[in-house]
């Protein structure tokens, strides 16, 4: 499946949330592939968005999360609740792989391995399927099978070319995009404490 992270119209604090979440997330689910990352103003430890992918079903962790942390950042701001979005990027309903300019399109093979690095494919099943013009890669190692992983890789990277068109046309229409600027912070999915992102048991 395809999510994103995004830190809507928050803060620098929702930005580093952001960050400290992914790095969480992919401890917790090592196959997370990074699509589109946005940087955000704390090189390396903020982003305003992100979008990955992974083969793990995460429904449960779509909706709010919270990062409870006293700002370092600004250090007169009382405030020490921090919240992001977390959306999927349904898979299908994109831009059809055969309406993408073939040139545009770079497809790699990969080498599969299973979870924590084991029975891992001799032969090279999985698929890299690039969009060279905005530079982002999707990964699919989902079957045995490199046609099928080739198939998968392009339908989820039609889905979030379709994303990004639809968010920049967004912006450019003056839009604001749901998912960007309305950020529900009630009944949090997740809640993560301290500059650690510890996650609190529920």
């Amino acid at each position: 499946m395809i999510l994103q992270i995004s830190s809507g119209m928050g803060p620098v604090e929702c930005r580093v949330a952001v960050a400290g979440i992914l790095r969480r997330l992919k401890e917790e689910y090592p196959d997370i592939q990074i699509i589109q990352a946005n940087p955000g103003e704390i090189p390396n430890n903020s982003y305003s968005s992100v979008i990955f992918s992974t083969e793990s079903d995460l429904h449960h962790l779509v909706g709010t999360m919270q990062w409870i942390c006293k700002s370092k950042y600004r250090k007169w701001a009382k405030r020490k609740n921090w919240f992001v979005d977390v959306s999927e990027i349904p898979e299908f309903g994109g831009v059809p792989a055969h309406m993408i300019a073939a040139g545009d399109i770079k497809v790699e093979t990969l080498k599969s391995g299973g979870p924590g690095g084991q029975h891992v494919n001799k032969t090279e099943t999985g698929v890299r399927a690039t969009y060279l013009p905005l530079n982002i890669s999707v990964v699919c190692t989902r079957t045995r099978s490199q046609h099928q992983n080739k198939e998968i890789a392009l339908e989820r990277l039609g889905s979030v070319i379709h994303h990004l068109h639809v968010e920049e046309f967004t912006a450019n229409k003056k839009t604001a995009w749901k998912k960007q600027y309305d950020i529900v912070r009630g009944n949090p999915v997740r809640i993560y404490e301290g500059e650690d992102f510890k996650l609190k048991e529920s």
